[in-house]
């Protein structure tokens, strides 16, 4: 077959193959309430921890990526039908795979017509995909889901849309949780994806895993994509739980993927040790009733310990290895968290600092953000107001809830209780997570409830 192209094809209809014969089936099931609830329940939990395996394994017959999301979307159709009939699966990853690359080989068998017709969305005929070229790829980025990462992020795209269209397309990230990572509105987000994906058609851009040699040059994109991955799954955009635990685990898992495949990227190592040190919070950030609990609240021998001992010490080897990049910043300041005590003996100049130094390499609002809270406990909340009042003049900010939250605590310090109420209320208005919801309910009813009467 000749090499794939990322290019869209029509979805062609006809009859199925045999294999999709054998998962299909005939007759509509027929199925209590219970078992329906049990198969949405299983399909759900399928997407949330096999859609990325799924995609990676059929883009691999499909080479094309459109075509590949289609067939794989399909399979978790098909899979309504075919597990209320005959009863969810055993390995139900596996089952979506083959479903999924069964419908991407009867597509492609239906449009070598087209193929020929149109010579530009394929290689040149001499071109063999299972060449030693690829075997190469193969060995250099072991992993599925890294190899289809590190795909997404070719460098012929925008770095910013390189990491949009992985998170979306690859990691299943919504569109909205997408944007608001990127601090733009859900419908400029889609489009730029659907106009990178347009590009890719249009520059004829293969579906080729890049080479080892070829891995430094999108290396920043990919940690750039597995951070906000897990970004994501650490603060989840909406529903009731903080954390989407699946989206975390993924999150480390690929970055201890990628610290094994290139040891010699400090940044990698830098990546790694912020993830550790980060997810090791993750059993004291809510209360017994799921609500969200603030650092200086949390009770830190829940943190884990050894997640912890493991961070510090893959930061101290990147942090050793030459000038930090914005990752091992990061993983340093985490650290500094980690080894605190308690809120009162946390080295909270020295955190400072060290924002100075990645605000130097990543000047984004947010970092000027988290600076700014950084001074509030370092030099008081009067010292940090006044960054807040240039923050906020930042239209990228307008819609950031923390952003108000944060100037409603520091008001709430200062004894403003009404402009804090008003702060909370506009930063409850923008969050869609309910256990945020309730904290900033819970703040707003704290500086609301009128005073005792005086006896």
């Amino acid at each position: 077959m000749p090499g794939p192209r990322w290019g869209r094809r029509g979805a062609s209809r006809g009859g199925p193959d045999d294999e999709s014969v054998l998962i299909t089936g005939g007759d509509e099931p027929t199925a209590s309430a219970e078992q329906a609830d049990a198969v949405v329940a299983a399909l759900a939990e399928a997407h949330r921890s096999e859609w990325t395996f799924v995609l990676s394994a059929t883009v691999r017959v499909a080479g094309d990526l459109d075509l590949a999301q289609e067939c794989a979307q399909e399979a978790y159709v098909r899979a309504l039908q075919a597990w209320t009939r005959d009863g969810i699966p055993a390995r139900p990853g596996a089952w979506l795979t083959i479903a999924a690359r069964n419908q991407a080989l009867d597509r492609l068998r239906r449009e070598v017509s087209l193929r020929r017709k149109l010579p530009l969305l394929v290689e040149p005929v001499g071109t063999d995909p299972h060449d030693a070229g690829e075997e190469e790829s193969d060995a250099a980025v072991p992993d599925d889901r890294l190899r289809l990462i590190f795909t997404c992020c070719h460098p012929a795209l925008a770095p910013e849309v390189r990491v949009a269209l992985t998170l979306r397309l690859v990691c299943g990230v919504p569109t909205s949780d997408v944007a608001r990572a990127f601090l733009v509105s859900e419908s400029t987000m889609a489009a730029r994806i659907t106009r990178a994906k347009k590009k890719i058609t249009a520059a004829r851009i293969p579906y080729r895993v890049p080479g080892r040699a070829e891995l430094p040059e999108r290396l920043d994109s990919v940690l750039t994509a597995v951070h906000l991955l897990f970004s994501t799954g650490h603060t989840a955009g909406e529903g009731d739980a903080l954390v989407r635990e699946d989206l975390c685990d993924r999150a480390v898992h690929l970055a201890r993927t990628l610290a094994a495949l290139l040891p010699e990227q400090v940044e990698v190592r830098g990546l790694l040790g912020l993830l550790l040190l980060t997810d090791a919070r993750r059993a004291a950030r809510t209360d017994e009733r799921g609500r969200l609990l603030l650092l200086a609240d949390q009770d830190r021998t829940r943190w884990n310990q050894r997640a912890i001992l493991e961070g510090l010490t893959v930061t101290a080897g990147a942090l050793a290895s030459g000038p930090p990049g914005r990752f091992t910043l990061q993983a340093a300041i985490a650290g500094v968290h980690a080894v605190a005590p308690s809120p009162e003996l946390t080295d909270w100049p020295r955190i400072v600092h060290l924002y100075d130094l990645l605000l130097a390499v990543w000047n984004t609002p947010v970092v000027a953000l988290n600076r700014a809270v950084a001074v509030a406990f370092a030099d008081g909340p009067a010292a940090a107001l006044p960054l807040l009042d240039e923050l906020a003049a930042d239209r990228r900010l307008a819609d950031y809830p923390y952003l108000h939250s944060t100037r409603a605590h520091l008001l709430q310090r200062l004894g403003d209780a009404t402009a804090a109420a008003r702060s909370y209320r506009r930063a409850r208005e923008l969050t869609a997570n309910a256990a945020e919801q309730a904290f900033l309910e819970d703040r707003l009813a704290e500086i609301c409830r009128p005073d005792p009467p005086i006896e």
